[in-house]
């Protein structure tokens, strides 16, 4: 059976919102010059007046969260997208193989575009450290994902197994 077009391009949308987050980001507006200019007011309205040596290091730290973060976000993004693009039927583990796979996979791809991307832009710096950190983060975000795919996974499956008059396994 074949997907309508239309309800699979709506999984894809976290995906493509990413990445438009993602090419926004690598522009010349979002270099450390200019995030410093917003994020330390910010800071300083939070937390008071940081001396400018500091600032430096809580600002680096910042951005290099946003990494991590932000690609843990898309790489989701891309998984809902390969996880109904994939749909194997009930086999849980086997979709989440396939669709994470391709995610983490997706999330490199953009993550070494994005500093290529970024190596040609005049106050823009170019690391393959920032492509590990994006990837770190993707493998995170699927790492908790399958953490909570599990703890759904085991309640769903000792509800069942309750409603069924069965006892449940505790391992």
């Amino acid at each position: 059976m074949k997907k309508p077009a239309l309800r699979l391009f709506l999984h894809w949308i976290p995906a493509m919102a990413g990445i438009l987050v993602i090419v926004a980001e690598s522009t010349i507006f979002f270099g450390a010059g200019n995030t410093s200019r917003w994020l330390l007011p910010v800071w300083q309205r939070l937390f008071g007046p940081v001396a400018p040596e500091r600032w430096e290091v809580i600002h680096f730290y910042i951005r290099k969260t946003g990494h991590f973060v932000g690609y843990g976000l898309v790489s989701l993004g891309f998984f809902e997208g390969w996880r109904a693009t994939f749909s194997p039927g009930k086999d849980w583990a086997r979709l989440l193989v396939a669709a994470a796979l391709p995610a983490l996979f997706s999330t490199l791809l953009l993550a070494m575009w994005d500093e290529w991307h970024q190596s040609f832009l005049p106050g823009r710096t170019s690391s393959p450290v920032d492509v590990g950190i994006d990837f770190s983060g993707a493998v995170m975000a699927h790492l908790i994902l399958l953490l909570v795919l599990t703890a759904v996974w085991k309640v769903r499956s000792s509800r069942a197994s309750a409603s069924s008059g069965a006892v449940p396994v505790v391992r």
